[in-house]
Formats: C-alpha cells, structure tokens, sequence
C-alpha cells in the first residue's frame, strides 16, 4: 500500500473533520472507506470540496484516531454499545475489537466479566464464535450472544435435548439434538445466530429414504462442509457429512463392527491430513475409541482402543482427547488431568505415554466433578479440571499457568475462539470470559 498525500475532508453530522488518504487506507479495503480507493489505493476523485455523512460525530472523531494511532479511547460521555454501533456502519469493528483486548495468549489472559444465564439446570456445551461472541446450550435450548454479549433469540429444534452446538460461520449456529421416540423429531438444524431462524433441517437418508436419528458431537472444515456423529433405529450410525450451502447430505461414514463412531463425545476436523479424529469416551461407554476417518479412501486410517486394559488402571480412563498435526501426535487427559501423547505416525497406537504431574489430585475429586476438557490454539494447550484451567506450553508441554475463579463451581467446558476463553460453569449457570489486556501505550 503507497503512502498517500491527499488531505480528505469530511462533515459528519454538521462537524468538518479533516484526515489524510493514508489514514483511511488504514480501515482496510472491506470498509466504507476503502471504496473510496481505486484499486491501487489511490484516492478517487471527488467534486464537492468535503464528503458529508448523517452520523454521529463525536463516534465518528474517535473512530478516526483508533485509524491514525491503533490505540481505541473510549470518552466517558460516549456510550460503548453507541460507538459500536457507528463502527460496525463504516465496518470497523474488526478495528474495534483488535484495539479492545489484545492477541490471544493463555498465559496473560485475565477475567474480563462473568454472565449469569437464566437457563434451568446444568449447561450442556459452550462454543466461542469467530468474532468473539458465544453460544452456550442448556436443556434443549441455545442461548446466543454477540460479541457485545448482548443476547440474541435463543435456539431450539423441537424443543429437543442438545447434545452439541457449534459455529459454521459468524453468522450461522448448528445445533444436535436427540431424537424423540415415536415422534422421529431429533437430527440437526442450522440457525441464524442473529434472528433464530432455521434455515435447514438435516436430512439422514439409507437405502434412499430419510430417516430420523440423534445428532451428536459436531465438526466443521474450512470447505463448508458439516460432520455429526449420528445414532439411527436401522443401520444409521456413523458419522454424517452435510454441504453447508445446499443443506444437503453428501456422505456417510457407517460404523465398523466392534467399534464406536455414532456415540462419538467428540469430533475434529485436521485440515492438513483431510481427515477427522472421532473420539467416543468413558463413561459413554464402557471402552474409549479414537480414530482417524479418510473420506476420500472410506476407511479408518488411524485407531487406538483401551479394550482389554485393566479396569483398575485410572490412567486408561481417557476423558478427552486432541488431534496435534504439528506435533503428530494426538493428546488425551484422564479423571486426574494427567496428559498422554499417542503417535500419529503409525496406523495404530499400542499405548500411551502418560506424564504423572497431577497425582496429587487423586482423593481430592469434589463431590461432583466435571470431567477434563482439552483444547488447542496458537501452540499452547489448555486442559479443565475442577474450577480451573491450565495452560501448557513449549516442546515437552510444561504447565505455565492456571486460570481460577472463586464462583460458579466445576468447569464442565470451555472454548476459544475470537480471542476470547469463554468457560462454562456446572453450578448457577455462570459463562466466564477472559481476555489478553492491551498491550501498553509506549
């Protein structure tokens, strides 16, 4: 981008403002700004002596800086929510929310604020949005918030049990429910995450008729398409794949005798092998299964069972597990929060390398415990337990720090996303967030 020269003169609201082309190219070509450049970032033309737009002044003067410094200052006499507003009209809330919190590190984040839902009983799932909103399920209902954390209309299809939710795109939420006996409600919906309407119902269809089934753990690749772990009444358990666009269903994974991929508590897509990891843990079942699916090749290129452990042996309980390309290397985290590390290298693992840090915790388990949840963003691995979460870090995975709060009990999960950690608490329905300060003024 060249520097540019030209002085521009804007009257906003009655208020003449001036700024320069360099200044504006700041926002970015998808801005209302960056249509005022041709396609080599010079300045078009314009006869009348100053460009008038009907809107706040005072926003728009703040809005300005944040393009000339990156800092974001915030008057006391101007409401939050009123320059957010302003700033999504010249499509600037990027901008906004980049200059609010800054990138995404475990080991600075800080508790920002706390929800307190209105939702009965225990939550199910929490799920961070791309642009730092959330929605958190309950019962058989979705709540939906914004990054402003301002509620949307909640969600639900068929006023059925969820089982997961999950975001195909800022603006769209899928939803898994169970399926009502005698009644073939059930499956999964996409929703708009700004109105609640439901734009699809997705259909299973065998032998060429649809059927009714329980959508279970869900997943999403880059190339739109949607992945379900389903339980049918006849042959229908797998897992399913979706074209987001069209609604349609594309393809089916059926379920290998003697193993688990409808019950799956978990999916997740690697872009980097095109395939997806199915994890189905204890207590769901009895045994623990992860695989590794081709969809391409239709076959399991990769699997790992404790069948024929010990039962005794707490370390074969896994409660979660992570697909790690970089490292090739799956992770999984017992009752305990000890981490153990399976090769991805080989067609099958024979036995997991556990690390023995949190044995102190056994005997201390609290009367209702929630079982540890795994994530992974930007190199660093997260992993809940209790009332916390713990970051590890570097090639040998080294606990760096841990992330407490006094209210709302046991974590029963989280989620990243939009550089923000949303946690979700078992008890009186508390949705945590914390967020990377600023960096300083320098």
């Amino acid at each position: 981008m060249g520097v540019q020269k030209d002085r521009v003169k804007f009257n906003v609201g009655g208020r003449v403002m001036e700024t320069t082309a360099t200044t504006l190219a700041n926002a970015g070509r998808n801005s209302m700004f960056g249509a005022m450049f041709d396609e080599n970032w010079s300045l078009k033309s314009n006869k009348e002596n100053e460009r008038f737009i009907d809107r706040n002044p005072e926003c728009f003067a703040v809005l300005l800086d944040l393009l000339r410094t990156g800092e974001l200052c915030i008057p006391p006499n101007i409401p939050e929510k009123l320059l957010y507003r302003e700033a999504l009209y010249y499509g600037l809330l990027d901008h906004v929310r980049a200059a609010k919190w800054g990138q995404f590190d475990g080991n600075r984040l800080r508790l920002s604020r706390s929800l307190q839902g209105q939702a009965p009983g225990d939550g199910t799932a929490i799920r961070a949005g791309p642009d730092g909103g959330c929605c958190v399920a309950h019962g058989s209902m979705v709540h939906v918030y914004d990054w402003m954390l301002d509620e949307h209309p909640s969600l639900s299809l068929d006023y059925q049990r969820v089982n997961d939710v999950g975001w195909a795109d800022s603006d769209s939420v899928v939803i898994g429910v169970s399926e009502r006996r005698g009644r073939g409600d059930g499956g999964m919906g996409l929703f708009s995450s700004h109105t609640g309407e439901l734009r699809y119902k997705f259909q299973v269809c065998h032998e060429n008729q649809a059927k009714s089934y329980t959508a279970g753990a869900l997943s999403f690749s880059s190339d739109y398409k949607i992945f379900s772990s389903c339980k049918g009444r006849s042959n229908e358990y797998g897992v399913g794949v979706w074209d987001q666009v069209t609604g349609k269903q594309i393809d089916f994974f059926y379920e290998p005798l003697g193993w688990s991929l409808g019950d799956a508590d978990k999916l997740q897509w690697l872009e980097g092998s095109n395939c997806l990891l199915v994890a189905t843990m204890f207590p769901r079942k009895d045994n623990c299964y992860i695989s590794l699916l081709d969809f391409r090749e239709k076959k399991m290129v990769w699997c790992w069972s404790d069948m024929g452990a010990p039962l005794a042996v707490d370390e074969k309980r896994v409660r979660d597990a992570i697909a790690m390309e970089d490292n090739n290397s799956i992770c999984v985290v017992n009752e305990f929060e000890d981490l153990g590390f399976m090769d991805l290298r080989s067609s099958a693992a024979t036995s997991i390398r556990w690390s023995s840090r949190s044995r102190l915790m056994k005997g201390k388990m609290p009367e209702e415990p929630c079982y540890p949840k795994l994530a992974l963003h930007g190199g660093q691995l997260f992993s809940s337990m209790n009332d916390c979460i713990s970051v590890f870090c570097g090639p040998e995975w080294v606990l760096t720090s841990r992330l407490r709060r006094s209210y709302g009990g046991s974590i029963c999960d989280f989620s990243i996303g939009g550089d923000r950690l949303f946690a979700l608490h078992s008890e009186e329905n508390v949705v945590d967030i914390w967020e990377t300060p600023s960096p300083p003024i320098t």
